[in-house]
């Protein structure tokens, strides 16, 4: 089909706008070919992403002029300037499609993933365990009707037999969902052709591994102020402001670099793991500051009580997925103290995909009933009682605590299933009272941990090769 003089304006605005964020080569640092809106970008899709969500009134205005002058009408709906224009859907109003894939040339056994029970028997038989899948994506984009979105999402979800957790808000999506294979694939297929998600989700975004509707015990979908649960109002401390984006490769030169100059005393950066102590335990890059919090909404006052650990330094981050980083490395910008902010692309599980033995080390923690996804046979925790090196993790026993316990067989059949000493002996005397009886968690695991620690930095001591 010809092209119009209009869509051509926009076009040309558009390239236009990207071309004058190029960083001069003289001046480019890793990871900093373009910058806008005090951020940098490495790679073209990235910068075209932010380009089309935050600046597609100017452009539009842009490209409305270029075609009045040229006797053109200008480019207005996304129809008007056909499917993938990079500022199509920036420059009017995105409305949510409330479709669902057709699936009538499915059979069932195709869209349901069997149930743990089928997995066990199976995996016992040394049949190929991967007979489904689990997602885990985000998306930050400004959503006009959350409610509505969220209606489509349980829609879409249980119309693909899908179970798993999705947080929408404001300022976007975030989810985890398991299904079959032909399940998930409809899945993205869907959220792609979403016009909402139009120029900013892709298929790379998607993180996957093996798994399935049994990871999950339901399906949860709401509407949320953030879609990652930081406890700062997305108004304050915004997405817009974020670090600067290494890919997994550059991130893994960034971290080789780190650990050459640490293990000889001459580092200025941090590598930093954003994400909770039971997570890092069990699996984290070589080298790493691992803050010893609860919660990622403890995140922020971490960040202020060690402001001075973070003057004038190098800070790399990283998390499961990357979202977290989106805001955390925000946050930390914000208090304009550090030298510079980068934050890995895609997090551990796209870093994993191309480094499976680069520097980070151990398990994945995954928040499903998995626990865990391995990519190496390291293991660096410890059985909480005997000290013996274990990283599967299972739930207290004590029915008045949800904490993650590290026992190791042995352990557990000595009947020492709790995540302390002090739940153990909680968990008898629950027992015998009246069924229903709630008690508020309190046991020695969070008594003792103080809730946001500080570092010592003059005590703090590196052992790259760790």
């Amino acid at each position: 089909a010809p092209v119009t003089g209009g869509v051509c304006a926009a076009f040309q605005a558009f390239s236009l706008f990207v071309q004058g964020k190029e960083v001069p080569p003289a001046a480019r640092s890793p990871g900093a070919r373009w910058r806008c809106c005090r951020q940098v970008f490495a790679e073209l899709s990235d910068i075209h992403r932010h380009v089309s969500l935050h600046h597609g009134g100017e452009i539009g205005r842009r490209a409305a002029m270029e075609a009045a002058s040229a006797g053109a009408a200008p480019a207005g709906a996304p129809s008007a300037a056909g499917r993938g224009s990079p500022a199509a859907g920036a420059v009017s109003g995105i409305e949510i499609r409330c479709e669902l894939p057709d699936t009538s040339s499915l059979c069932q056994d195709q869209l349901t993933s069997p149930n743990i029970l089928f997995l066990f028997v199976h995996l016992y038989h040394a049949v190929d365990s991967k007979v489904g899948e689990v997602l885990l994506y985000y998306c930050y984009c400004e959503v006009k009707d959350p409610e509505k979105l969220c209606a489509w999402q349980k829609a879409l979800c249980q119309h693909l037999h899908l179970t798993g957790k999705v947080r929408v808000a404001s300022e976007g999506i975030n989810g985890t969902v398991g299904g079959s294979k032909v399940a998930v694939n409809l899945y993205i297929e869907i959220m792609l052709s979403q016009p909402l998600f139009k120029d900013i989700l892709c298929q790379e975004d998607f993180k996957s591994s093996a798994g399935g509707a049994h990871c999950f015990p339901d399906l949860r979908v709401g509407v949320f102020k953030e879609i990652v649960p930081m406890g700062i109002d997305p108004k304050i401390v915004s997405y817009k402001e974020t670090g600067i984006h290494l890919s997994p490769r550059e991130f893994h030169r960034e971290v080789e670099q780190y650990l050459s100059q640490a293990s000889q005393g001459q580092s200025d950066t941090i590598l930093l793991d954003c994400r909770n102590f039971y997570e890092s335990k069990i699996g984290h890059f070589q080298g790493c500051l691992a803050p010893d919090i609860r919660k990622f909404s403890y995140f922020p006052n971490y960040v202020d009580e060690n402001l001075e650990l973070f003057k004038d330094k190098r800070v790399l981050m990283y998390c499961t997925g990357g979202i977290r980083c989106e805001r955390g490395s925000a946050y930390l910008r914000s208090k304009e103290v550090c030298r510079e902010v980068y934050q890995l692309k895609g997090g551990i599980h796209k870093y994993l995909e191309e480094f499976p033995d680069g520097f980070y080390r151990g398990k994945l923690f995954v928040f499903d009933d998995r626990y865990a996804i391995s990519s190496n046979e390291d293991i660096i925790s410890e059985c909480r009682y005997c000290g013996a090196l274990w990283d599967q993790y299972k739930l207290c026993s004590s029915q008045h605590c949800r904490q993650l316990v590290l026992t190791c067989p042995s352990c557990c059949n000595k009947g020492l299933t709790a995540c302390c000493r002090v739940c153990q002996e909680k968990e008898l005397k629950v027992t015998s009272r009246a069924s229903g009886q709630t008690l508020k968690e309190e046991c020695e695991c969070t008594r003792r941990r103080p809730r946001v620690p500080i570092e010592c930095v003059s005590q703090r001591t590196l052992d790259a090769g760790k």
